[in-house]
């Protein structure tokens, strides 16, 4: 999930901070971006950690989503729900299973969320001089947003391929490199990319959903868009939710282009490899009918939830400290 910053202002003691550029960073100063001299490695790095905070602290939770969206899952990896997963796949297969692939996700989402952040900030502030003379400009919040999710999306990619390979129960491959090379060897580099442009197709609306239900809950929990963590966090969670659910079916067709499940191919009669979103959602559909595009719905959502929460707060708060550090830095340079 890839997060763009919100209109509003850290609230800051006054008493603590007081520069001769006060009067520009009010109640109704524009937080949404860093002070402009912050320098591309700021923004890189705290991209980087919400990113892996994002995608690691539920992983265990991914892998049972990853597993519930399976087509025609062995009779040993059918779940009822979440908990229960967890339970049968840590007593059966060892404590760590939930954990394989978590690697992979790490090395794929610090510098995917590094380049989404460094240039999504870059992007807004060069659209937001021109279309609205530096104020904020939601045209060029969606258009920055979208050129962002397009450079960590491909980076992304092909780490999800190698996860979600790795989490699938009775997984071939031995390890992270073993999944790269048979893969590479078996498929071709290609298979890395199969489902990009499922996983563009999901995000887009994914996105649209997620910063629509953000702001809908900012304007009720926090509407000077002060710095508020528990506004944040709830806000979060909460678009996390309902974007998840409704990208659900984008979802298990891109897992279903990730993992080209074995089981489900064969019983289709599909040979070689399955590629297309439109082949993917037929697939989909005569496996299952419109019930199978649900599948791992729980799981997702309750993935996404904290997941969101963690990445909205832990940027906001970089965001923050930021902007304060900055504001108390010419503060002591003004009164020297």
């Amino acid at each position: 999930m890839e997060l763009r910053s919100d209109r509003g202002v850290a609230t800051l003691e006054m008493s603590q901070v007081k520069s001769k550029n006060d009067d520009t960073f009010d109640g109704d100063g524009d937080y949404e971006s860093l002070p402009p001299d912050v320098s591309v490695t700021t923004h890189m790095t705290a991209g980087a950690v919400a990113g892996i905070l994002e995608h690691t602290v539920m992983y265990p939770v991914d892998s049972v989503k990853t597993r519930m969206q399976s087509l025609q899952p062995d009779p040993n990896a059918q779940y009822k729900g979440v908990y229960e997963a967890l339970k049968r796949i840590v007593r059966t297969e060892g404590i760590f299973r939930p954990l394989r692939g978590l690697n992979i996700t790490m090395l794929g989402a610090g510098p995917a969320h590094a380049l989404y952040f460094a240039c999504y900030e870059r992007a807004k502030r060069s659209l937001s001089n021109v279309i609205q003379n530096g104020g904020n400009s939601h045209i060029a919040n969606g258009v920055a947003g979208s050129v962002a999710t397009v450079l960590h999306d491909a980076i992304m990619n092909p780490a999800e391929v190698v996860k979600q390979r790795m989490q699938m129960y009775n997984s071939p491959y031995k390890g992270l490199w073993d999944c790269v090379q048979t893969v590479t060897r078996s498929e071709g580099v290609g298979a890395f990319y199969r489902s990009y442009s499922t996983q563009l197709t999901m995000n887009i609306p994914f996105q649209a959903v997620h910063f629509i239900t953000y702001e809908l809950m900012q304007e009720q929990l926090n509407p000077h868009r002060h710095y508020n963590p528990s506004s944040h966090i709830l806000s979060g969670a909460a678009a996390g939710a309902v974007s998840a659910a409704v990208t659900t079916p984008l979802d298990v067709c891109k897992t279903l282009l990730n993992t080209q499940e074995n089981v489900a191919l064969n019983s289709m009669n599909i040979s070689g490899h399955l590629s297309g979103m439109v082949n993917a959602f037929r697939t989909v559909y005569r496996l299952g009918g419109l019930a199978a595009f649900f599948k791992g719905v729980q799981a997702r959502v309750i993935y996404q939830m904290p997941s969101t929460a963690i990445a909205w707060s832990v940027y906001e708060f970089f965001k923050y400290f930021l902007t304060k550090q900055q504001l108390e830095q010419e503060a002591r340079s003004g009164s020297a």
